[in-house]
């Protein structure tokens, strides 16, 4: 029965091809624990040391192990050299963006390879074993016996390399805390280049041995997405961390592939689809574990907000629109000079490739998230717009059993668009759905293989492509009435439509659904404390980047009048992506110059070989290293200089002074609490991190309006125990707020049931100004609704000027005016702290929670600060929580203390009795009281 499903030749054929898989994975997770990045250029990196190699051997004669030797000593030397001066660059930069630069490196990395001379394709690979071996009744090619004596040497070389030497030593420390490494002597830098030099070394020998088992040095052309995406499903397999579970992985994928292939010769490509689903359930189970990874943020550069008293100014207030208009504008009059229908085909290209970049304007430049799959998400919208608009018929059976049999017949081709759409949103954010999860990149690896999976098996699919093998067929007609036949005409369908997603795209960076997407991406639990589910934005996101793609993608089809799968391959995909950061990402006009560039540029001078390089791997690596930016950052710059030069002729009206309405935080009705319910009761809380037991069966209670102060050494658990409150880690015992039960709320359902929370870094969301960031917190008091409502409902744009309206009355209230446009990353300690008070007037919340509310901040603010807390408090007639290591504050300030050791609390009351209590003083205080002997109660 067994033999039905394989042979041991297969499963051996399958084992070879595994092992060298779980190679290029080790090289993964080698380059992940040192830097926390996940390296899509870990297998092109061997392609200049084969290359070479080849070379060397075939075409020059010489000798076998000095030209392999060679071979090896320049991968490493390409590795290293890649991360002088590539990722020595973006040392301190995003995770992100570093993961964007080795994609930018593997296309060099090619051109490289291409650029060697007399190294013509096909050549027959050397190796010194060509004779076929007969064991036990399994051929074993003289390649592939290479391989299983190369590999696990290999493999074993390096796993005691890392795990036994100064080096490997250096490099788990480095990846721990690069701070501390340095302190130990560890230079976090030269250990990088190492470990970037040995990847190099591990990708040549990889590369010898796949390109040596697929017979000639062509293959190394060939040799990318697919054994890419199986390797990086072997390191997450490994949880980016194992070597031995990497290479394991490796070989049970090999297999795998093997025996899929054998019994499903018919459906092509299913393996790739089944890789998906692997790292879907890999990424899920790494979720569960709890483990974070390094957040993304956007790095685009931050746009100046227009000044307040400069807004009056019509001409000033839409210099962004007035050169969008002026494009338009050119583009309008391009085809009317320029008459050449195949001139029309490529204006129109570069459209729908804008539209595509959009998508990830908001997927990655607003949420942060990074996908490699846009292109798919577009295929899938032509493929579905070409089926609605032929009419699609279901039949769904299970051998000679018939589940579904219905029709769909023939739609409008606008209709057919809407539809494909919305389906094709659907399905991004079920893409999403299992990687968001997660913080950190692995989104760029489900995408990557869902982006292979789409183009080998999806296309493939009845229901895609109406059972045609090829290319499907896309003829247009007419469109709302429009006769599109000439492509001139459908060229200025498609800008117009192009118009309205840029125009509407623009809209919604002003409203809340931009500005709550941001926010999740730069802090996700600040934003929970401000109501917002971090799930549920991020699938916001996708789904909404999910359908521009799809909107780009039936455009496309439509222009081509065909749908060949190539054009919505994954290489594709990361030319959206290239054009999305060479343009400028998280920018609207980025989008419409990144695809001007990639698209237009090669279009106007197809036989000129620099261009290419200038459209994908060079100019992406140029402008990551140096202009971060892209393009529009030049704009921004030019913007700016014109704001600054009006500025300097028209200084700003004298500050208003404005006070908080009466109606403003009263604007929520409150239940009224019933005698003796407190605003808070936590019983027996504990929380433990693995062994660690970080607080041990405490228990806080809380009356409405009063003070409470928490304090204890650092490391007792007063944090912790705030977090638990929240809903920020997952606690045991019992939580009430204003007497209902909250346990098994998240943290942003703790929000919106009237807790408020501070931090104690007061990071906020360095992205928004301060403006943005009231406005955030606004929304916990009417969301802004949906994505369409945003854009069209005139009670929408009611909403937003109202929200406007209340943020400005909360910043002139504390004093913020003249920081009201100011980025929060540009703003002091001091300053981010009385932002955060800000949104905790904006969230009218009842139960203030503020960790260490003046960390950070000189005697004299910390002594001005009580003041304004208790202003607060009375403000919103609230209760609170404060952690505080400034005794004379949180003695003055309180009502009553609680002290926590070791995640216990040994001590509470007024203050008086607890400061003088003997195990507060033998735990915290000490015997020298003279540090709160100035302690006493302060007027609010």
């Amino acid at each position: 029965m067994l033999a039905v499903w394989f042979t041991r030749q297969l499963l051996f054929d399958g084992a070879v091809n595994g092992v060298v898989f779980g190679l290029v994975a080790m090289g993964i997770v080698l380059i992940y624990r040192s830097t926390r990045v996940i390296n899509f250029a870990v297998a092109n990196l061997g392609m200049a040391g084969t290359g070479l190699f080849v070379l060397l051997h075939r075409a020059y004669g010489v000798p076998f192990w000095i030209a392999a030797l060679v071979g090896l000593f320049v991968g490493v030397l390409f590795g290293a050299i890649v991360e002088l001066t590539v990722i020595r660059r973006l040392f301190a930069a995003p995770r992100v963006i570093v993961l964007v630069a080795t994609i930018g490196i593997a296309q060099l990395a090619t051109v490289v390879l291409i650029a060697l001379p007399d190294l013509k394709p096909g050549s027959k690979f050397p190796l010194p074993i060509g004779a076929a071996h007969q064991v036990a009744g399994v051929r074993i090619k003289g390649p592939q016996l290479a391989v299983l004596l190369v590999v696990p040497v290999v493999a074993v070389a390096l796993g005691w390399v890392i795990n036994r030497t100064a080096l490997g030593r250096a490099v788990k420390a480095s990846a721990d805390n690069p701070d501390m490494a340095r302190l130990s002597g560890i230079s976090p830098k030269v250990v990088s280049t190492a470990v970037w030099a040995i990847a190099g070394l591990l990708a040549t020998i990889s590369l010898n041995l796949l390109a040596g088992v697929g017979g000639n040095a062509n293959d190394l052309n060939t040799l990318g997405p697919a054994t890419m995406v199986r390797a990086l499903a072997a390191a997450v397999i490994a949880g980016m961390v194992s070597f031995p579970r990497a290479f394991g992985a490796g070989i049970v994928i090999g297999v795998a592939q093997a025996i899929v292939a054998f019994r499903y010769t018919r459906s092509p490509g299913l393996f790739d689809f089944i890789v998906f689903l692997i790292v879907l359930v890999a990424v899920y189970r790494r979720s569960r574990t709890g483990v974070t990874e390094a957040r993304t943020f956007s790095y685009a550069a931050k746009v100046r907000q227009l000044p307040e008293h400069l807004r009056d100014i019509w001409w000033l207030r839409s210099l962004d629109r007035i050169g969008m208009l002026l494009l338009a504008l050119g583009a309008v009059m391009l085809p009317i000079i320029v008459t050449q229908p195949s001139r029309h085909l490529i204006y129109t290209f570069i459209l729908t490739f804008t539209i595509c970049a959009l998508s990830l304007t908001v997927l990655t430049g607003w949420a942060g998230q990074l996908s490699l799959s846009q292109m798919a998400f577009a295929g899938i919208g032509a493929y579905l717009t070409a089926q609605f608009v032929h009419g699609i018929d279901f039949d769904l059976r299970v051998g000679t059993f018939r589940l579904v049999k219905a029709g769909i017949q023939p739609v409008p081709f606008a209709v057919a668009i809407v539809l494909a759409v919305a389906i094709t949103a659907g399905i991004a954010a079920l893409v999403g759905s299992t990687a968001l999860r997660i913080q950190g990149l692995y989104l760029a690896v489900t995408t990557f293989a869902f982006g292979l999976a789409a183009s080998q098996y999806l296309y493939r699919r009845p229901i895609l492509n109406g059972h045609k093998s090829g290319t499907v067929t896309f003829k247009r007609s007419k469109i709302l009435g429009i006769d599109v036949h000439t492509q001139r005409a459908y060229f200025y369908v498609v800008l117009v439509v192009t118009f309205v997603t840029v125009a509407a795209v623009a809209k919604l960076r002003r409203t809340g659904i931009a500005r709550t997407t941001i926010a999740v991406r730069d802090n996700p639990d600040t934003a929970a404390a401000y109501t917002i589910s971090a799930a549920k934005v991020k699938l916001r996101a996708f789904a909404l980047g999910g359908g521009l793609a799809a909107l780009g993608g039936a455009l496309l089809g439509a222009n081509l009048q065909q749908i060949p799968p190539e054009q919505f391959a994954t290489s594709n995909s990361l030319l959206v992506v290239a054009a999305a950061v060479i343009g400028g990402i998280g920018s609207v006009g980025g989008a419409v110059l990144g695809a001007a560039w990639i698209v237009g540029l090669p279009a106007l001078a197809p036989h000129n070989q620099i261009v290419p390089l200038l459209t994908s791997s060079i100019g992406l690596l140029v402008l990551l290293m140096y202009f971060p930016g892209g393009f529009v950052q030049v704009g921004h710059a030019g913007r700016d200089a014109i704001v600054r030069f009006v500025e300097r002729r028209r200084p700003p009206a004298p500050p208003k002074q404005r006070q908080v309405a009466p109606q403003l935080s009263t604007r929520r009705d409150r239940p009224v609490l019933a005698d003796g319910v407190p605003a808070l009761r936590a019983t027996e809380v504990s929380v433990r991190f693995g062994g660690i037991v970080a607080v041990d069966q405490a228990s806080i209670e809380v009356a409405p309006g009063e003070v409470v102060g928490l304090i204890g050494t650092n490391g007792a658990g007063k944090s912790t125990m705030m977090n638990a409150i929240g809903g920020f880690v997952p606690a045991r015992g019992g939580i009430e707020l204003f007497g209902a039960r909250v346990d098994d709320l998240p943290a942003s359902g703790r929000a919106a049931r009237g807790l408020g929370r501070t931090f104690q870094a007061a990071a906020l969301f360095p992205e928004l100004t301060v403006r943005e960031t009231v406005m955030v917190a606004l929304e916990a008091r009417r969301r802004t609704g949906s994505t369409i409502g945003a854009l069209i409902s005139p009670a929408a744009a009611r909403r937003e000027r109202t929200r406007r309206s209340d943020a400005a009355d909360i910043v002139d209230f504390l004093g913020l005016g003249r920081y009201a446009d100011i980025h929060i990353a540009d703003l002091s300690t001091g300053t981010r702290r009385i932002v955060e008070l800000a949104g905790l007037i904006a969230l009218d919340a009842r139960l203030l929670c503020l960790d260490e509310p003046t960390a950070g901040l000189a005697q004299r603010e910390t002594e001005a600060f009580g003041p304004l807390i208790l202003q607060i408090r009375k403000e919103l007639d609230a209760a609170m929580i404060v952690i505080e290591h400034d005794m004379p504050l949180i003695m003055g300030i309180s009502d009553r203390v609680y002290c926590l050791e070791a995640g216990r609390v040994i001590a509470s009351g007024d203050p008086a009795s607890v400061r003088s209590d003997p195990a507060v003083i033998a735990s915290y205080l000490g015997t020298d009281q003279r540090a709160i002997e100035r302690s006493g109660a302060i007027s609010e």
